[in-house]
């Protein structure tokens, strides 16, 4: 490979790719080579696709509702599927002031909730500190606090009653199914971030346990869920004190519970 732009390294990219099993090689390939900087790193970066190695991963960064977010080696990858928690987040409270990102992993959706929302106080939040490295360069754009610990432990005592937005894209992969996850997850992300305990629904539990004190009146909790898990999600909302409902995207075979705190 000496050349960026010709039909051979094109084609060489192309064929690397689909020999790996790279389904979608062609499109694969052109994103591969409009980021690569030097022939050096266009071999590199095929290589390390070839070998399995996450998309967004090899090239630094992930579409995320309008933005390019950057994704670091061993973080989470934002799926397109949680755009929809980002709009959902957006129709229901349109005003809100504070944000929280809570189980944040590469920050993308609190980014992208600061991005619509134009000055609201943005934080992030997560328990591994490869994710929260990845989040404060994310948000930093946009004036946001990045926070290491675990859940609601990790935030700001001040932030109590004031949350107009509370989004927790949390592990909801039960324990018993993450081996069955593609390799690209189960190898090169982390663990914390797929797995929700025996149910899938272990962190879920925790965060509506804890959400309504910290949010203002009014405020909404969102969390992503599979469609079979969605029935005992919204159950766990409610006993939490919650006004709960369920939206679902067919196109994206996305489940968010919202939850509202309703004075």
């Amino acid at each position: 490979m000496t050349s960026l732009s010709d039909s051979d390294t094109t084609g060489a990219v192309v064929s690397a790719l689909r020999a790996a099993g790279c389904v979608f090689a062609e499109d694969e390939a052109e994103l591969i080579l409009t980021t690569a900087r030097t022939p050096d790193e266009l071999a590199a970066m095929v290589a390390r696709r070839a070998a399995g190695q996450p998309l967004e991963h090899v090239l630094g960064w992930a579409e995320f509702h309008g933005l390019r977010i950057l994704v670091e080696p061993g973080v989470f990858v934002p799926r397109r599927r949680t755009e929809f928690l980002v709009d959902q987040a957006l129709a229901q409270a349109p005003g809100a002031a504070v944000v929280v990102d809570l189980c944040c992993g590469s920050g993308a959706v609190g980014a992208a909730l600061a991005a619509a929302l134009g000055d609201a106080e943005l934080h992030a939040a997560d328990i591994d500190p490869a994710a929260v490295a990845c989040a404060r360069r994310n948000i930093a754009p946009y004036g946001g606090h990045a926070h290491i610990g675990d859940l609601f432990d990790a935030l700001p005592a001040a932030l109590r009653g004031r949350t107009g937005i509370l989004a927790a894209n949390v592990p909801y992969v039960p324990s018993g199914e993450v081996g069955l996850l593609p390799a690209e997850a189960r190898e090169h992300e982390p663990l914390v971030a797929l797995d929700g305990g025996g149910d899938g629904l272990d962190v879920l539990r925790r965060v509506a346990a804890g959400a309504r004190e910290w949010l203002a009146p009014g405020g909404c909790v969102l969390v992503e869920t599979s469609e079979h898990q969605a029935e005992d999600a919204v159950r766990t909302f409610r006993r939490a004190g919650l006004t709960t409902r369920l939206a679902a995207s067919e196109e994206l075979y996305a489940n968010v519970v919202i939850g509202v705190r309703a004075d």
